[in-house]
């Protein structure tokens, strides 16, 4: 579905079509990094309100910074790939919106950005918990300002990895080619988005395409042939998506 907020409303973003600076005005005025920013800023004013000192809280925090590209591999590797998503009619919804769209269509910004009853949860579920035990509710807040703000962080190192756009930044570029090979090569490695530790870690990272077999499902994770004509319901959305998308086509050029 295109996007209907900022500058661009009722355009469908082309993350391939776009420049820099396009992308930084997309960004800013996606709801979600605004909602982002939003509790990130309330948590941190819960966090100094509630501390009796700051270490505690500073400490949640770096913690957080340290854990993140765990949770970030985790997530992607095990519940975004999962193939177990689709095979339930109250879990292809989910599946095909977090990720399978995604992988459809890479360059598409409107299914790159996570959805909010997503990412909230999983972003409170990892944080609050470490948080509270290294400082109690003040180091909670701490730690979920800082898991959103990393998750925005996240959100912007994944678009600038599919834009059409070279990095100065060695990092980002090695990065983004390595992303760029999950999608475009072998999607069962390379699962890190802003870090590939714990892909060397497991074994599952690779540095160029020629160091790993091509994939067939890269495209289509594993969602074709017999698990797509056993368990329909990902398939019947897409068809939807496509009727959708080709009448506002027709009417657009009426």
């Amino acid at each position: 579905m295109p996007l209907v907020w900022g500058p661009w409303s009722a355009k469908r973003f082309r993350l391939d079509r776009m420049s820099l600076g396009d992308l930084v005005k997309a960004y800013f005025t996606y709801y979600a990094i605004q909602i982002y920013l939003l509790l990130a800023a309330a948590a941190v004013f819960l966090a100094v309100a509630w501390a009796d000192d700051a270490g505690g809280p500073i400490l949640a925090a770096l913690l957080m910074l340290v854990l993140y590209p765990l949770v970030e591999y985790g997530v992607h590797r095990y519940i975004l790939h999962s193939r177990l998503l689709y095979r339930s009619p109250y879990t292809a919804k989910l599946w095909k919106r977090i990720h399978y769209d995604h992988h459809q269509n890479p360059h598409d910004l409107s299914v790159l950005f996570g959805a909010l009853y997503t990412t909230l949860p999983v972003i409170a579920l990892v944080t609050l918990p470490v948080g509270g035990l290294v400082a109690g509710k003040a180091g909670a807040a701490a730690a979920f300002a800082t898991g959103c703000v990393i998750f925005c962080f996240y959100e912007f190192v994944h678009c600038v990895e599919h834009l059409p756009f070279k990095p100065k930044s060695r990092w980002l570029r090695e990065v983004k080619r390595r992303h760029l090979a999950h999608h475009f090569h072998n999607e069962q490695g390379n699962y890190g988005i802003t870090s590939n530790l714990w892909d060397r870690l497991f074994g599952t990272f690779y540095d160029r395409a020629s160091d790993w077999p091509r994939s067939a499902t890269a495209f289509n994770l594993g969602y074709a042939g017999e698990d797509r004509e056993r368990y329909p319901w990902v398939a019947r959305m897409s068809a939807a998506d496509e009727e959708f998308a080709e009448a506002r086509r027709r009417r657009a050029s009426a």
